[in-house]
């Protein structure tokens, strides 16, 4: 539980949290990609990397509004998130069953980071943050449609895997 006393230091503590999310999945998403063996999904992940890196830059934006320096709060969650995709993708050998776990473990990050965001922007509301609910919404939106992507290709992707473990059979 936050032991914060105010909203403006509640929003802080999550703008933290988040920074971390994204600095960490920056290294997560680079190992996502050289994992995944689908071509479509190799480069959602490289474009999703762009973007994330971009998320930490406007992040950095987002604290300079608020005259704090950047600085990162351990974010658990995303470090749960990373370390079970992890494991899920190296239990698969490199396959479309790997590409179907990466795929998992990528919407489950993009869903904690949508949550985030999205309380983000209630708080930042609240407290009339006016040009940071902006940049924050900003942030939202992409994650949103790496979601939709990821939704997509796992179309395609589970097709493919069912295609092949029923062949295997």
């Amino acid at each position: 539980m936050s032991k914060s006393e105010t909203l403006h230091d509640l929003f802080v503590e999550e703008l933290c949290d988040s920074y971390d999310s994204e600095k960490q999945l920056v290294k997560a998403l680079k190992k996502m990609a050289s994992a995944a063996k689908d071509p479509a999904l190799k480069s959602a992940f490289d474009g999703h990397l762009q973007e994330t890196m971009g998320h930490v830059t406007v992040l950095e934006e987002v604290f300079g509004l608020l005259d704090l320096k950047p600085k990162g709060k351990r974010s658990n969650g995303t470090a749960g998130i990373i370390k079970e995709a992890s494991g899920d993708a190296d239990e698969e050998s490199k396959s479309s069953l790997r590409d179907c776990a990466l795929i998992g473990g990528g919407r489950r990050a993009e869903h904690y980071e949508m949550g985030a965001y999205m309380s983000l922007i209630a708080m930042g509301e609240e407290l009339d943050y006016v040009d940071a609910v902006s940049l924050l919404r900003g942030i939202l939106a992409e994650e949103e449609a790496a979601d939709r992507k990821l939704a997509e290709l796992s179309q395609t992707v589970n097709a493919s895997a069912h295609k092949s473990s029923m062949s295997s059979v």
